[in-house]
């Protein structure tokens, strides 16, 4: 398996419009982050959790020239936004698009994107193939793949987090039950929301992220969903234990 991280930053992105702090204007370029994003090559499949604002860039830059589907996490704009942009798949692989959700997440996807849903479709609009995510305890299969659900909640809002044979990738997220901790345990590598130092309504501060997987114990893990506010790159990973790392955008993980 190879995971790509296409993007790793919050609902507004690094840099931030209008914000002269040290992180947005910061030349490294691992502080400059995409919305929240990965892309997994599994099992000779191409997924991607989650298609942001950003989701036409992050595939040209990654050169996702193949995408057999795509799953989200939840409806939240920042994951959700780029959805009309699967209209180029539709037309290189003359097929309609799977997308796994929840059934809450699609009513939401066809409220946004109504035209998509429509008994009366405009020609060229995405081509999407429903398949709800019915449980979040029960596993389910994308293009063979199979996809155990992770429950966690965001604020008050339930998302789902997956694992992937032993890759494990939640974000916006700032509680996990006990369950759903022990479908995470074993993974070799996991994948969690780390915002910012200070506490936060819906996301995990650092401290809480590490405190977490310091627990889970993986060989590797990695923080994503990272705000301008978390500090620069360089500075926050080196005052990580060491195997923990922050994400970026680009960043390639094999298991």
């Amino acid at each position: 398996m190879e995971i790509t991280f296409l993007g790793t930053g919050t609902s507004q992105g690094v840099p931030v419009i209008g914000c002269t702090c040290a992180v947005c204007r910061s030349v490294d370029y691992r502080d400059k982050r995409l919305r929240v994003s990965v892309h997994l090559q599994v099992q000779g499949k191409s997924i991607i959790i989650d298609s942001g604002p950003d989701f036409r860039q992050q595939a040209l830059r990654e050169q996702v020239n193949h995408l057999d589907a795509l799953v989200f996490t939840h409806e939240h704009k920042d994951h959700t936004g780029g959805l009309d942009d699967i209209r180029a798949y539709n037309f290189r692989q003359q097929q309609d698009m799977p997308i796994h959700a929840e059934p809450r997440v699609i009513e939401q996807l066809k409220r946004e994107y109504s035209y998509i849903f429509a008994e009366h479709k405009y020609p060229g609009i995405p081509q999407v193939e429903i398949h709800p995510i019915l449980s979040d305890t029960e596993s389910f299969w994308v293009q063979g793949v199979e996809f155990q659900p992770i429950r966690a909640l965001h604020y008050k809002l339930p998302v789902l987090g997956f694992r992937v044979e032993n890759f494990t990738y939640v974000t916006d997220a700032n509680h996990l039950t006990p369950e759903a901790m022990e479908r995470m345990r074993g993974s070799e590598v996991i994948v969690l929301n780390a915002l910012r130092h200070e506490k936060h309504i819906s996301h995990f501060t650092l401290q809480e992220a590490v405190d977490i997987l310091e627990d889970l114990a993986p060989s590797r893990a990695y923080l994503t969903h990272i705000s301008h506010q978390l500090g620069r790159h360089r500075e926050v990973e080196a005052e990580l234990p060491d195997f923990i790392r922050l994400a970026y955008d680009g960043l390639r993980v094999k298991l």
